[in-house]
């Protein structure tokens, strides 16, 4: 009697589970996003108190990207002594996104960027070096420690 019950149940489980899949053309439904991408470009070599132009060339689908909603470029010195604000970068057309900017001292420094465009956001970050690197910053490279001060802002 229990073997009959059993068989019962599952046949009754898949019929509910029949009746409640999804449509074949459910996909259609939702929209598809397509990443955004960044690429980073900066001088080989910085100086201190050198205005150098940083660049991010941005892509979607395959394509560059116009009139992005929006790119920032956020950077910071490594040991933390040193964060500039978030600075508004200038389109120079071509999915091309720039910064110039003078650096006061020698060091680590990281760039991140952050940029929105159809839905998708990204935020790449790069390391660079100003001039020389002190001891500790040395030490810190060596050790090939990736940990990183948080350092999050809002739109």
């Amino acid at each position: 009697m229990t073997k009959y019950i059993c068989i019962s149940l599952i046949l009754i489980f898949n019929l509910l589970l029949n009746m409640c899949s999804l449509e074949k053309d459910v996909t259609t439904l939702y929209k598809e996003e397509t990443p955004l991408e960044a690429e980073i470009i900066i001088p080989a070599s910085f100086s201190a108190n050198t205005q150098e132009t940083m660049k991010a060339v941005l892509t979607q689908g395959g394509k560059k990207v116009e009139n992005a909603d929006f790119v920032h470029f956020e950077i910071w010195k490594q040991d933390g002594s040193l964060t500039y604000s978030m600075e508004q970068t200038v389109e120079e057309g071509n999915g091309t996104y720039t910064l110039r900017k003078n650096f006061d001292s020698d060091g680590l420094y990281y760039i991140k960027v952050h940029a929105s465009n159809d839905g998708s956001i990204i935020m790449p970050q790069k390391q660079f070096i100003v001039g020389k690197l002190s001891k500790s910053e040395l030490k810190f490279l060596q050790k090939g420690s990736q940990k990183q001060e948080s350092h999050e802002h809002h739109h």
